[in-house]
């Protein structure tokens, strides 16, 4: 018998996401949304049920394909999806991850329930959730142009997914995407070359013909999209519906997908808009002030989703050594990979604190000052650091499964190549450096919600007190050329504030002794002697307790 299959772990389906999430359970009690926690129990079961996490491979396996034309010749610029990829964004809808924050009857805790919705549906996929977050990001841009709000708002907030290529008039749910970057400026949106002519003669509302090309339009396939234009006044924000009031189809040429890194069950395109029609929202010349609430909205999801991917990297890699053994004993009762286990959960652990922190900043901003200035300050740099740290802890989770782990049969390549995503898109790490510094010189009370939200754990931990005082030196000379390192060491300060203040004491030690006081070298697993890996690998996953 040369083909017995001994010494491998069992397959990894049947559980629960969320109930296995000792630290993202606490977050969603701790930040005020107990109330959803049989929503989320609901919601892990089927994320860690075999046949949807087959539906996300499937998605992946069989990338959109562009169809321009039809067989007789006539532009039809439509995408064609594996249908794994529609029943995935059916399920997402139906649990409120594109608009469930916006309904008139969301309680309190709207946005910390859907963020932590999010992290457990990225086990999953990650690829559909890029037009749920975009669809959940549009409402607070259409805020500035009611009548467009109004018009959009009840198909947005619907529950129901509708795949159907047809006008959105007769569709109960809408999607939406968006298109700011030209091959031209990237970033710099300002250089956008796209042109907008009124059509009925100008102004808030009113309708404008496009002429230009967005090197990334992502999921083209959604029913409208905010884009940016050069109008008389400036560079100005519009909704471009995929058809018009009539029901004719809108001027919306699909010139190519992008073959992607990862990604790859949503599609992204460039796009050639040719006297194509679209609405002004708000005023001509503030098309970023508008369009930027719907960027820091999709921001939130990019700093959860690489909080999902550690948490998912982590869950694989323990679920791998508690059940694989080498060299006489199971793997996870190695004191190596004890270290390097016990090092990833405290990085998972420090993220969803983080994510679901800033999620209550979104849920509170608009009655708290407090909570306001955090939001401003406090997204940009939980994005930079996120967004960076989760590459690297992909790879280090990817390693524990040795040869294993590097076979697409793991999920582990494919959740190694979505990684990056998070921190490109939505503003690469040196455009949130950049922001960070806007937002210290333009609101100073931002500062004073990020020193309070640190001060708030003052003395219960030596080491974070004295790194609050050595941030408040470096805060006070930041420059651009030492930004990065200030920006680093404030999502640091701010990961360490929130466990010392509501963490588990030995998880919030942990963290403070290796990312603090400097006892910790540059990899994942170069823990500090004294640091007792039992009860933070107990929490990381029942399978190692």
């Amino acid at each position: 018998m040369t083909h017995a299959v001994i010494n491998q772990p069992p397959p990894r389906e049947g559980h629960n996401v969320f109930e296995e999430d000792v630290a993202l359970i606490e977050a969603v009690q701790r930040e005020g949304a107990a109330w959803a926690l049989a929503d989320l129990r609901a919601l892990g079961d089927l994320a860690g049920a075999e046949v949807w996490l087959q539906r996300g491979r499937a998605a992946n396996e069989a990338p959109p394909q562009l169809r321009t034309h039809d067989r007789y010749g006539h532009r039809i610029d439509e995408v064609t999806y594996h249908p794994a990829y529609h029943d995935l964004m059916s399920a997402a809808a139906a649990h409120g991850l594109h608009a469930a924050p916006w309904r008139d009857d969301a309680p309190p805790g709207a946005h910390v329930a859907r963020a932590a919705k999010f992290l457990v549906w990225s086990r999953v996929d990650a690829g559909h959730l890029c037009p749920m977050s975009m669809t959940y990001a549009v409402l607070p841009s259409l805020a500035h142009q009611p009548d467009l709000a109004a018009q959009w708002r009840p198909r947005v907030t619907s529950p129901v997914y509708d795949p159907a290529f047809r006008p959105a008039g007769e569709k109960a749910g809408a999607t939406f995407g968006m298109a700011m970057t030209e091959k031209q400026g990237g970033s710099d949106v300002r250089s956008n070359s796209t042109r907008a002519l009124a059509v009925d003669g100008g102004g808030p509302g009113t309708r404008y013909r496009l002429t230009g090309h967005k090197w990334f339009c992502s999921a083209p396939m959604s029913d409208a999209f905010l884009v940016l234009a050069q109008a008389d006044g400036g560079l100005s924000c519009f909704l471009l519906p995929r058809w018009l009031p009539d029901g004719t189809r809108n001027v919306f040429r699909l010139q190519r997908l992008k073959d992607k890194l990862g990604d790859r069950s949503n599609a992204s395109s460039e796009v050639e808009f040719a006297d194509t029609d679209a609405w002004l929202v708000g005023e001509e010349g503030r098309g970023v002030r508008t369009i930027i609430e719907m960027v820091g909205h999709t921001r939130l999801d990019c700093a959860v989703g690489a909080a999902a991917s550690m948490r998912h990297g982590l869950a694989e890699a323990a679920w791998h050594a508690a059940h694989r053994s080498a060299f006489g004993a199971r793997l996870a009762e190695q004191p190596l990979m004890r270290a390097v286990l016990a090092d990833l959960a405290l990085e998972s652990e420090a993220a969803t604190a983080l994510a679901l922190r800033l999620a209550r900043a979104f849920d509170s901003a608009t009655s708290d000052v407090h909570e306001a200035g955090l939001r401003r300050l406090a997204m940009p740099v939980a994005k930079y650091w996120l967004c960076k740290r989760a590459p690297t802890h992909v790879a280090e989770a990817l390693e524990c499964l040795g040869g294993a782990g590097f076979v697409e049969e793991s999920d582990l390549p494919r959740m190694f190549r979505q990684s990056p995503l998070n921190g490109i898109w939505e503003g690469s790490g040196n455009v949130q450096c950049l922001d960070v510094l806007r937002a210290m010189a333009k609101s100073p009370d931002a500062v004073e919600a990020f020193a309070a939200e640190i001060a708030a754990s003052a003395g219960g931990d030596r080491r974070l007190d004295e790194a609050a005082e050595t941030l408040r030196k470096d805060l006070a000379e930041v420059r651009e050329a030492t930004a990065r390192r200030v920006v680093e060491r404030m999502a640091v300060v701010l990961q360490a504030a929130l466990l010392v203040r509501h963490g588990d004491p030995v998880v919030a030690d942990a963290f403070c002794a290796t990312r603090l006081a400097g006892d910790h070298g540059t990899a994942f697993g170069t823990l500090p002697d004294a640091v007792d890996t039992q009860p933070i690998l107990a929490r990381a996953l029942p399978a190692l307790a």
